[in-house]
């Protein structure tokens, strides 16, 4: 049975805020430091033994990357030592939406914060909080890797997930990409979570559209802004007004929150 040594999780209250992880990661030695044990560690031990028991062509096919990336990812999944040399998982990862988080120049308050509320989906790890300790892998959640009689990522997790959110909070924030949201939402619906999904649209012509770039951006300033304010009630979320986006009541329902912005004018 999976165990985890959180300090204070269980003061997880109102609701977390799910989003998706970064393809590139780094290992790094600078606040946020690593506090705390990805809950699902031995999960993740049996995730990195059906990696390592591919060989690499195997292992190519199914992260789909070049020779050069493959090669790199098969070695590191070959000499992996899941407790050694981690990196808080908020600096782990590396792409807009994390730099746009900001997490290294958070306050404390801040950082408190978004230990507890905020939750970073994994195909390797399940889910992590920002200061979990983690490695540099390469997993995601779409993955075909079959372990036992599971096919693929979403069959090895199934409701886990979801089950281990419900035990902290009554309600989910999805700001996660499609392919992450697809393993926590249905599975938290049918455990009788409150779910509400961002949506982050920019208008042109008076149509919406969800320009992916711009997206990964403002869902990270979104989870900064959070933490800086300490919303601690969904409806209070609607005060989003970062990067001139603005919340549309029209557009929005009971499940889905949509701020929106105009389309920048092109010259």
């Amino acid at each position: 049975m999976d165990t985890h040594p959180l300090k204070e999780r269980d003061t997880v209250s109102g609701f977390s805020i799910i989003c998706s992880p970064a393809k590139k990661m780094r290992v790094l030695e600078g606040p946020p430091y690593p506090e705390t044990t990805p809950r699902f560690m031995e999960r993740t031990q049996e995730l990195a033994r059906a990696v390592q028991a591919l060989t690499l062509e195997e292992a190519q096919t199914l992260w789909k990357v070049s020779d050069v990336l493959a090669r790199e990812n098969y070695d590191r999944f070959q000499n992996m030592d899941l407790t050694s040399n981690t990196t808080a998982a908020a600096i782990a990862y590396v792409g807009i939406q994390y730099q746009h988080l900001a997490a290294e120049v958070a306050s404390a308050e801040e950082l408190d914060y978004l230990r507890r509320h905020l939750r970073i989906l994994s195909g390797f790890y399940g889910v992590v909080t920002p200061t979990d300790g983690v490695v540099p892998y390469r997993l995601e959640m779409q993955a075909r890797l079959q372990v036992g009689e599971c096919k693929n990522l979403y069959d090895y997790w199934s409701d886990t997930i979801a089950r281990s959110i419900a035990e902290e909070s009554g309600a989910i924030v999805n700001v996660a990409s499609q392919e992450y949201a697809k393993a926590v939402v249905p599975h938290a619906k049918k455990l009788g979570l409150t779910v509400v999904t961002c949506i982050f649209a920019q208008r042109s012509n008076g149509r919406l559209r969800q320009v992916s770039t711009e997206a990964k951006a403002t869902r990270g300033v979104f989870s900064r802004w959070c933490a800086e304010k300490g919303i601690e009630d969904v409806s209070d979320l609607k005060g989003f007004s970062e990067r001139t986006y603005c919340f549309d009541e029209m557009e929005s329902t009971s499940e889905r929150l949509v701020f929106v912005r105009e389309a920048p004018v092109r010259r």
